[in-house]
């Protein structure tokens, strides 16, 4: 167990270093942001469903939110990038205070159908409010200057706050997973009915495991604005909560690193095909997501553990 733990460390560092040095060695900078940031996405995500057992089909909801208000803020109102940010948090974080006090209640495909729900309501508010765009969606939203300091409009500046933000993110994650509260997460995933009899509230846990990861998704997709400078429709379509399930089951669901890595696999396969094949590339990703399901149902990470415990089990 030891050498397991040295080595998952060993590993997570040598990650944190290629990101640190990623743009000295020719990396496209505005790939790398938008992929850590879907990779949040998918680890917000990936608090509700592999560590509560929750399945949300209206996460978009939550990530195009706060893009939408973060953008508004930062172009129409003159916010500072770091005040749109927290706005855009705030508000996603209340959209899941709204949604799980709804939907908390109940379970499986019902709790999965009031989320999408839901989510489609954010949709066609989006598409018919007036500041938001419509179809169009907010263009050319600016960068800024971080606390009226250091200029964003730098693809480099804001690669390195980016990184910050995330890996401040995947240690917090970490850290809520590994504590009390994240013990009972997962014994209300395992056997919810165990949980009520030891007197648990389960109710009020998985709200604040919603809400969470709620906020999250939210600072997720107010980065996503930052980075590339819109928000737009697709942002809170159900589309983009059927990609960060994707994400999430490709990687692993209930692993600490899996959802990064299939943020990365997605992502990857989005930028490399889009220009090759067009529309197919859903099609493209929708096969590979078929294979990785039959042949590995952990997803990568997963099975990459489950191989290495087997390993250590013989020895």
């Amino acid at each position: 167990m030891k050498n397991s733990n040295t080595l998952v460390r060993a590993t997570y560092l040598a990650i944190l270093a290629l990101l640190l040095i990623a743009p000295l060695i020719g990396l496209y900078p505005v790939f790398v942001m938008k992929l850590l940031c879907f990779a949040l996405f998918a680890c917000a995500f990936n608090l509700l469903l592999g560590f509560t057992g929750l399945l949300s089909f209206g996460h978009a909801a939550f990530f195009g939110s706060a893009a939408y208000v973060s953008g508004w803020f930062i172009k129409a109102q003159g916010w500072s990038p770091e005040l749109a940010i927290l706005a855009g948090v705030a508000a996603s974080a209340f959209l899941g205070l709204v949604f799980g006090l709804v939907a908390i209640r109940r379970q499986g495909i019902y709790f999965a159908m009031i989320t999408l729900a839901l989510a489609q309501m954010v949709f066609f508010i989006c598409l018919q409010a007036p500041f938001t765009g419509g179809e169009d969606g907010l263009q050319g939203v600016p960068r800024g200057n971080l606390f009226g300091l250091v200029s964003l409009a730098s693809d480099t500046a804001m690669y390195y706050v980016v990184v910050a933000i995330f890996v401040a993110c995947f240690l917090g994650i970490g850290r809520i997973v590994t504590s009390p509260y994240g013990q009972v997460l997962k014994m209300i995933r395992e056997n919810e009915p165990r949980a009520i009899s030891l007197g648990y509230e389960v109710d009020k846990y998985k709200l604040l495991a919603f809400v969470l990861s709620a906020g999250l998704a939210g600072l997720a997709g107010a980065l996503k604005t930052l980075v590339m400078g819109f928000a737009t429709l697709s942002d809170v379509h159900w589309s983009m909560s059927g990609e960060v399930i994707l994400m999430s089951l490709l990687g692993g669901v209930g692993t600490f690193f899996g959802p990064v890595v299939g943020a990365g696999i997605v992502i990857s396969l989005q930028n490399l095909l889009a220009d090759k094949v067009g529309a197919w590339v859903t099609v493209i990703i929708g096969a590979i997501f078929v294979i990785c399901v039959l042949a590995f149902r952990k997803g990568v990470v997963g099975e990459l553990q489950a191989f290495l415990d087997r390993r250590r089990a013989r020895a």
